[in-house]
């Protein structure tokens, strides 16, 4: 699996460090998305995909 980010789209609202943040982090400036681990493995997959139905301005997907 690979998490994809679209920096573009993301509104800052923070979902995805809230429900992962070993995955997510936010830019300090901005507050957009910074992944933290682009590949995690397979055990990280359930929160990976809550991440991701969880953002507002749907600017993650996964991959793989």
């Amino acid at each position: 699996m690979k998490i994809v980010a679209d920096t573009d789209k993301c509104v800052g609202a923070g979902q995805c460090v809230r429900t992962a943040p070993e995955l997510f982090d936010q830019g300090e400036d901005d507050g957009v998305v910074v992944v933290l681990d682009a590949e995690p493995g397979d055990a990280l997959r359930p929160v990976a995909d809550e991440a991701v139905d969880l953002c507002p301005a749907r600017a993650l997907s996964l991959t793989g």
